[in-house]
């Protein structure tokens, strides 16, 4: 339920040769640090925007191997350990922070962030539109709000992803994100304390 299919790049565009610049850099086995840093003559925002929907498609699937085992009995509470809880908060339904179960949390976060990068006022996607002044500030809520995801499953479903063999993975794509996010100073330090 909580799986959104991947958003694409469309072919041809100044984003998808991004995307395939990025994917290029990773997949050659590059260091991370290096991978992330902004690409010479690129601009920054177009960057940003391309990591933001590759970083939503990976946690969204990691998230997805694991949503079975993270159910409202097992995950009461949104939170990574017992000193991190993590409360919803929106502009329409919860108004102030809530504490919700880790599902309930999890649903509401992918759909949110799907609204944000599927609104052209935020990310657009036409090339010379420009990006909205609040771009920014968006941006890093989404990956504050997708970092929480990597603190939940690693303290309470680790288990699991190691049992499926993909703790690699995960650990690969938790530190091209923290690479990324320190990079370009999207998240703020304290945020990626539980970590």
């Amino acid at each position: 339920k909580t799986f959104r299919p991947k958003r694409k790049f469309e072919p041809g565009t100044q984003r998808f040769e991004l995307h395939k610049k990025a994917q290029a850099s990773l997949n050659a086995g590059l260091d991370l640090k290096v991978a992330v840093q902004l690409p010479p003559g690129e601009e920054q925002t177009d960057w940003v925007a391309v990591h933001v929907v590759d970083f939503f498609n990976r946690i969204n699937l990691i998230y997805g191997t694991i949503s079975d085992y993270c159910t409202e009995q097992s995950c009461p509470v949104m939170s990574g350990g017992p000193k991190y809880e993590y409360r919803w908060q929106d502009e329409h339904k919860y108004r102030k922070p809530t504490a919700l179960s880790a599902p309930q949390y999890m649903n509401l976060l992918m759909d949110w962030i799907e609204v944000q990068i599927n609104n052209e006022d935020i990310f657009p996607t036409n090339v010379g539109t420009p990006f909205p002044k609040n771009f920014l500030p968006v941006v890093k809520k989404i990956l504050s709000r997708l970092f929480r995801v990597f603190v939940h499953v690693y303290i309470h479903h680790f288990d699991r992803i190691t049992q499926m063999g993909s703790e690699a993975h995960v650990n690969t794509c938790y530190k091209h994100f923290y690479y990324f996010v320190k990079e370009f100073n999207l998240i703020d330090t304290k945020e990626l304390e539980p970590l």
